[in-house]
């Protein structure tokens, strides 16, 4: 990191827009150390759910039957969306999986909005008043997009174990797609490995797709003078927001289908 006052160079600002504040930095935990977490990803993540939790619940208590006004009605058109693709793709009954669905795409697109924000709008502010490192973008952090895989993971086991039982979830992986007794060590490694797959691929596509969107945007902000950012930056964030909507339509849809198939009893 420059000193205060002090230019960087191209992949010394890239460099620093891409380095998370984290607790190894500042020095709180030996550098490098597992047990390092990033302040600034857990920070934003929590702040835009608790944000979208409490939009969410102010327009609940305010809906009306009467003429609704225009947050009422988005957010209505929003839940209806959502309950329209759960009631299409889940096949169980689970009165979780709808409020989950929602809350997924939502805290999921808000936290890829981030990624919109000008690249220097919050980490310069930070920086002056002694704030090292700030990324804004939790989506960008892989150990963000994971975390949130590997809770979907932990609820695809729970309902499957619920639904089949433990000897069922057991005969389900030991058993397919060949169901033969000689064919059950096969079947063990083909099986596992397509279910540890699952969660390992739901996070890392999220964190790619946001992390690429925000490597192009530090780059431009990198390259081109400031005069002239914008014949780069808006022509890629009108882009972008298509990008952010899908990603987190996909999460949304995949968790959908992931324990859709955990409810399916295979007795």
């Amino acid at each position: 990191m420059a000193a205060p006052g002090e230019a960087l160079t191209p992949s010394g600002y890239i460099s620093h827009h891409l380095t998370n504040l984290s607790t190894d930095k500042l020095g709180l935990v030996e550098e490098g150390s597992f047990w390092s977490v990033h302040i600034d990803s857990l920070f934003f993540s929590i702040a835009i759910g608790i944000g979208f939790l409490w939009l969410f619940r102010a327009v609940a208590k305010k809906a009306t039957t009467g003429v609704p006004g225009k947050l009422q009605c988005f957010v209505e058109m929003l839940v209806e969306f959502v309950d329209e693709n759960v009631r299409e793709t889940f096949h169980g009954k689970n009165p979780l999986i709808a409020p989950l669905a929602l809350t997924i795409f939502v805290w999921i697109f808000l936290m890829n909005t981030m990624d919109l924000v000008p690249i220097d709008f919050i980490p310069y502010p930070a920086e002056q008043l002694g704030i090292p490192y700030m990324k804004v973008v939790p989506t960008a952090d892989v150990n963000i997009t994971l975390a949130m895989a590997l809770g979907v993971f932990f609820l695809m086991i729970y309902y499957s174990i619920k639904i089949k039982g433990l000897g069922g979830f057991a005969k389900e992986l030991a058993l397919h797609p060949f169901n033969h007794p000689l064919m059950i060590p096969f079947n063990l490694l083909l099986e596992v490995v397509s279910l540890l797959a699952k969660p390992i691929s739901l996070g890392m596509r999220l964190f790619g797709n946001m992390f690429a969107g925000e490597v192009v945007f530090i780059l431009i902000a990198a390259l081109l003078p400031w005069w002239a950012q914008w014949l780069g930056s808006l022509p890629w964030a009108i882009f972008h927001i298509l990008v952010i909507t899908i990603q987190a339509f996909v999460f949304m849809m995949l968790t959908i289908v992931y324990l859709s198939q955990a409810h399916e009893d295979s007795h």
